[in-house]
């Protein structure tokens, strides 16, 4: 009786096809291998995939008859160690070079079948193609430490070249750290726009890229600031021809999208190991140096020298007693009068800011300004300007204004409309009585944004003035873009009235222009009478200078209106 035989060789049937219909549908390559010979005596589907050929090309074939001879041997060895050994699973991860789909990037699981006698009966391979995972997991690393717009190397790469290359200094090698940032690259983006913008840190970047050599390391920090790493240098020299090489470079004309743009840069240089030998400090010693050549009118470089550490910490300390300035209120305003030439009588007065330190005495707004504007102080302090401005004016005589210069700042921050009702709502200046002072610089930033805010202070009858006009390459252009009720004409052209010709030509261009625009022409910084004839006959509408008067407090200012009420040649001589 052979039944129970039978059924027993049915059921081996069907757990064979069973297992057959699993191994040939499982989505991962597997290939089964006669241990003595190396022969493929299965595969499946998937391996079919990925091998790019058919089964019946790959059936008693060995690895030797697929694959070059050195991926072969390394195959053929982890075989023999998975056979030998008396562990059953091994996993290797390798480049394989496939008869059909090229080069792939496999992570293999080898098992290894052995009988009772525990003898090797088959090697089964299972196969994943990590290629794709691989890819993957690359860009993500490169993203990770390269700038997007220009897929050089970021702060966090840098850094790591650095670390890397600072361990070889001990061994007596040089280098040298160059920070580096474009000059009024900001007015270009404003000007013509992101998109240009962007093109032309991708054409700075090729251009560092090809100033520098293999070893070196041109890296993007963000925005228009650039770092490098130049290696292996012998001598500072080496640094500042570098650096001259990257300004020549960078100051060549640029053509995008039909503009042609003219660029440059300003450089900072720190050296190890003379100026440094650790990397935040030698990071920090060529921003420093950056700062310096900043400092120095832009458009050159600079080396790291101990003395800018000094300036730095000082600009720190004048800092902090800023910001403790304005909350114990240290500043005050002083005022000069505005004189009309035609009446011959004070229109307005200009608000000066002055901080009375405890030390140091009255410390000029030259000094403090720009670290306020670059803390962000400037918004705190220009409020308080702004109201403190509109009180004190709501005691003099009702025809005198008051004009507040406004920082970009201010108006960047979109604070300005709102500071201006606080003012003359606290205290009952008619908006008529306001003046804002702004500059060139005032309107480069965000055309649209600055002149909705312009236009809006407009509206309440606050009259709005272009400050130091004729300085700045725009200021016609910006005369068509807004309605300024005056233009006060920079010192500069004043200063040159009685020896040059030609500004006396600029001078008298600016006011005709004026009068037909039915704006006010202020003449700044008159100091001589000569001056005051000269901008008289050329029909400037008013003057301001210390002819007329110097600065003064508040409190002398309430006094001199009450002494002069009307009268320039009274006036005059009570300054």
């Amino acid at each position: 009786d052979i039944t129970e035989r039978k059924l027993a060789e049915r059921n081996l049937e069907q757990t064979q096809r069973f297992l057959n219909t699993i191994i040939e549908n499982t989505p991962a390559p597997i290939v089964v291998k006669d241990p003595a010979t190396q022969q493929f005596v299965l595969v499946n589907r998937a391996y079919e995939q990925l091998m790019g050929r058919s089964r019946e090309d790959l059936i008693g074939k060995t690895v030797r008859d697929l694959f070059p001879t050195q991926q072969a041997t390394f195959i053929i060895e982890q075989d023999e160690y998975a056979i030998q050994s008396g562990s059953q699973i091994f996993k290797h991860e390798f480049s394989l070079e496939t008869p059909g789909n090229g080069n792939r990037t496999v992570a293999t699981t080898r098992l290894v079948v052995r009988d009772n006698d525990h003898n090797p009966e088959h090697l089964i391979a299972v196969i994943e193609d990590v290629t794709d995972r691989k890819r993957s997991e690359a860009q993500i690393a490169h993203m990770a430490h390269h700038d997007a717009l220009t897929d050089l190397p970021n702060r966090v790469l840098l850094q790591e070249r650095l670390k890397e290359a600072l361990l070889r200094v001990p061994r007596g090698e040089s280098l040298a750290v160059f920070y580096l940032d474009l000059d009024r690259f900001k007015t270009i983006n404003d000007t013509l726009g992101h998109s240009i913008g962007d093109e032309l840190l991708k054409a700075v970047a090729d251009r560092l890229r090809g100033c520098a050599r293999e070893t070196d390391t041109v890296a993007r920090l963000g925005g228009d600031e650039f770092a490098i790493i130049q290696t292996a240098i012998e001598q500072p020299s080496d640094a500042a021809t570098f650096a001259r090489r990257i300004r020549d470079a960078i100051t060549e004309p640029y053509q995008l999208e039909g503009h042609l743009i003219i660029a440059d840069v300003s450089i900072g240089i720190s050296i190890a190991p003379g100026d440094a030998t650790e990397l935040e400090q030698l990071l920090k010693n060529a921003d420093m140096a950056l700062y310096g050549a900043k400092a120095d009118g832009r458009g050159n470089f600079r080396f790291f020298e101990r003395e800018m550490d000094e300036r730095l910490k000082a600009r720190r300390i004048l800092e902090l007693e800023l910001r403790n300035a304005l909350a114990i209120g240290e500043f005050e305003l002083y005022y000069q009068p505005i004189l009309s030439l035609e009446r011959e009588e004070v229109t307005g007065c200009e608000a000066l800011l002055r901080w009375r330190h405890p030390d140091r005495g009255l410390i000029p707004p030259a000094e403090f300004i720009p670290i306020a504007e670059e803390s962000g102080l400037i918004i705190p302090l220009g409020d308080w300007v702004l109201k403190t401005a509109c009180a004190e004016a709501a005691t003099w005589p009702d025809g005198i204004s008051v004009a507040v210069n406004v920082s970009p700042v201010q108006i960047k921050e979109q604070t300005l409309g709102l500071a201006v009702i606080s003012a003359l709502a606290a205290s009952g200046l008619p908006a008529r009585r306001l003046e804002i002072e702004i500059t060139e610089a005032v309107l480069l930033q965000d055309n649209q944004a600055t002149l909705s805010t312009l236009h809006q202070l407009h509206a309440l009858g606050v009259r709005i003035a272009m400050d130091d006009f004729g300085t700045g390459y725009s200021s016609l252009k910006y005369l068509r873009s807004f309605p300024f009720d005056k233009i006060k004409i920079d010192r500069l052209f004043i200063n040159d009235l009685s020896s040059k010709d030609d500004v006396v030509a600029i001078v008298g261009a600016i006011v005709s222009l004026a009068r037909s625009l039915k704006m006010t022409t202020t003449a700044e910084g008159i100091e001589t009478q000569v001056q005051l004839d000269r901008v008289r006959a050329l029909g400037c509408t008013e003057m301001q200078g210390y002819l007329f008067s110097h600065p003064v407090s508040a409190q002398e200012i309430s006094r001199f209106f009450s002494q002069h009420a009307r009268g320039v040649h009274g006036a005059v001589s009570a300054a």
